[in-house]
């Protein structure tokens, strides 16, 4: 699971759990933002999903190389209609439900251990967190991150590093949460301890082998 849970000693040395966002911290059902676009776009969810994703846009914006204004701006372009950012974000907002089972272990975990958000996503992300997710700013504070900033997305190794640069934390001292195997394969990579997130279940019982307080 992570390296057999090395030892107490090891485990006693996490000062940092760092949370992806999409399918931990919140559900998210990208067939109903797609939906929500083609309607806006006047096309097909089929069409939309091909512009965005499957034509490898989206992972532009992910990995900051584009901007949040050309992100935006070439998103409508590509969807063939004048998208708004108030559309962008309201579409992203209605693909997204807080997993209240997960913040509730977050709000007991940053009792005893700070706590941090990782996700790939360009910056408006991170930008209009409060408009997209209103329950994580209480529990995270300013510590809510979108890779673009850091000019890489996950599971490039950088992206990690850079990350726990900015939150003056050593790779070692930190415990990866992410629903994708290749996401925790890149924070293992990267000096991170990581566990793959299928569970409320399994998650709770990572936190104890770790010897994390989670109420």
């Amino acid at each position: 699971m992570f390296g057999r849970f090395e030892s107490v000693a090891v485990t006693e040395a996490i000062k940092l759990v760092l949370f992806d966002m999409d399918n931990v911290l919140c559900d998210y059902d990208r067939a109903k933002r797609v939906a929500c676009l083609a309607k806006l776009a006047g096309t097909t969810s089929a069409f939309i999903h091909e512009a965005i994703w499957e034509s490898g846009f989206e992972a532009l914006g992910d990995s900051g190389t584009l901007d949040a204004a050309a992100y935006l701006r070439g998103f409508g372009e590509r969807m063939g209609y004048p998208l708004s950012l108030e559309e962008w974000v309201e579409a992203r907002r209605r693909s997204m439900q807080a997993n209240s089972a997960m913040l509730e272990i977050v709000r007991r975990l940053r009792e005893t251990v700070d706590i941090a958000v990782l996700t790939n996503n360009t910056t408006l992300v991170a930008d209009h967190v409060d408009t997209l997710l209103p329950d994580l700013r209480p529990l995270f504070g300013s510590r809510i991150y979108a890779s673009a900033q850091f000019k890489t997305a996950k599971p490039d190794p950088r992206c990690y590093r850079r990350c726990l640069s900015e939150l003056n934390v050593m790779p070692q001292s930190a415990l990866f949460i992410d629903d994708l195997m290749a996401n925790v394969a890149g924070a293992r990579e990267a000096g991170l301890f990581a566990h793959h997130h299928t569970s409320i279940e399994a998650f709770r019982h990572a936190l104890s082998e770790y010897g994390l307080h989670h109420g």
